[in-house]
């Protein structure tokens, strides 16, 4: 009899042991996944913001660049199928620039995803290639990696120049081309200078605080927050 008790207190033991164990680790993954998906999450902010400053300088602007965006609906003068974010950047509360995607449609290989930043006096400040599958050593040009061509966009404006020159020098405006590669350009010009018509048409708008979730020329606001890029942990250079 005292063989069977001391053989079932064991078992409890050794049981209680086990369960204790299996506690701990689950605890442990449970710990190291939140801290990966943390970690993942902080490396996208810092990702995306780093790519930001790239086109709107971190010492132009004072707020959060994360926090501060606005919901646009689908725009033909875009070229986007899906709601998008525009980013603002404002210093002191004035409105310095908003940085929002557009398509270039007409890429040689397929649709070209850009990034535009424009100041608030109409001037761009910075157009970013995103994704392409341009050809390389020809289309890849537009890409900053391979060459700086898309620099040539820098503090152009709807104005400057006149929109009948907002073309590649073949089709006789004044953005070059690329030796053995016209279609690339050629779409990345129209799809910026469209993007500045974009710009003019809803300045007003895309600088607004809230919009209390109403749609106006397709835009539509959901408050500043957005819960995929909070940026609370992330300094600006």
């Amino acid at each position: 009899m005292k063989l069977f008790v001391s053989n079932k207190k064991s078992i409890f033991i050794t049981a209680s042991l086990l369960m204790l164990f299996a506690a701990s680790g689950a605890a442990l993954v449970g710990l190291t996944f939140t801290q990966t998906i943390d970690d993942i999450k902080y490396n996208e902010k810092l990702t995306l913001l780093k790519k930001l400053n790239t086109i709107i300088p971190a010492n132009r602007y004072d707020n959060d660049l994360l926090l501060d965006t606005l919901n646009i609906q689908p725009s033909s003068l875009l070229n986007t199928k899906a709601e998008t974010l525009v980013y603002r950047a404002r210093n002191k509360g004035q409105n310095v620039a908003v940085v929002f995607s557009s398509i270039a449609p007409s890429g040689y290989n397929g649709p070209i995803q850009l990034l535009i930043g424009i100041y608030a006096n109409g001037q761009i400040a910075g157009v970013r290639v995103v994704k392409h599958r341009e050809t390389p050593g020809l289309g890849d040009a537009v890409s900053i990696t391979y060459s700086d061509w898309i620099l040539g966009f820098n503090n152009k404006s709807i104005s400057n120049p006149e929109s009948k020159k907002w073309k590649v020098k073949r089709d006789g405006g004044v953005f070059d081309q690329f030796t053995g590669a016209t279609i690339t350009p050629r779409a990345v010009v129209n799809a910026v200078h469209d993007a500045l018509l974009y710009f003019e048409k809803n300045q007003v708008t895309l600088f607004s605080q809230k919009l209390n979730n109403t749609k106006v020329d397709g835009i539509k606001s959901d408050g500043l927050e957005s819960d995929d890029l909070k940026s609370d942990s992330i300094k600006q250079p």
